[in-house]
């Protein structure tokens, strides 16, 4: 089992703790990773964009004027593409871009990349995280302590309005709750930070 250092908010150790090895001492798995990262993305896709193409468009019923000896180029409708307000050549259409993986291959594609971040000494664990009010200054100071100058997500065990609030306005620092990690989150940010209790609530689920 991995052993990681616990901070506090001061960024001080004030203990260790044992990670799982079914949760954070998987082998690197990358096609996995970039399947699920792929998925995640392509979920995140409305897909709604939706323009008229040339049959579609109201208007346009007439011969606009008559085929030879005008001089001018032949045209068959004032709605073809070339003409202002006339229909759009392969319009975009409503589309579902939505994958599905399954969802063993979704747990062990997190698993894998948690395991990379233990790895690689960027998963860092806090023994709570809470602040007094929602001013930017404390999780700034929690920042600077922690040494966090990369983009970085901190993981949470339960929702904090106050730590929510506090976070929002560092552009580097996001804050999502246990529950909506997801392996893009890991891979996105280059730092992962867990309070003891996501930790517990990862490894109930996941080991």
């Amino acid at each position: 089992m991995a052993n990681v250092k616990v901070y506090n908010m001061k960024g001080e150790a004030v203990g260790d703790l044992e990670l799982s090895d079914k949760v954070f001492g998987v082998e690197y798995n990358e096609p996995l990773i970039h399947q699920a990262v792929v998925t995640y993305l392509c979920n995140q896709r409305q897909g709604t964009k939706s323009t008229l193409t040339r049959t579609e468009v109201r208007g346009g019923g007439a011969k606009p004027w008559r085929q030879k000896g005008t001089g001018r180029a032949r045209q068959g409708s004032i709605r073809a593409p070339q003409w202002t307000k006339g229909g759009v050549v392969f319009a975009p259409k409503s589309r579902d871009f939505s994958k599905k993986m399954n969802v063993n291959a979704k747990r062990g594609a997190l698993v894998s990349a948690l395991s990379k971040k233990v790895a690689d000494g960027e998963l860092f664990v806090v023994d709570e995280l809470k602040v007094s009010a929602p001013k930017t200054k404390e999780m700034e100071a929690f920042r600077k302590a922690m040494k966090l100058d990369k983009r970085t997500v901190v993981v949470m065990d339960q929702n904090d309005e106050n730590v929510i609030l506090a976070a929002r306005n560092l552009p580097t620092l996001t804050t999502i709750s246990v529950n909506e990690i997801s392996t893009y989150e890991v891979v996105a940010n280059a730092v992962v930070v867990l309070t003891k209790g996501s930790v517990k609530k990862l490894e109930e689920v996941y080991a």
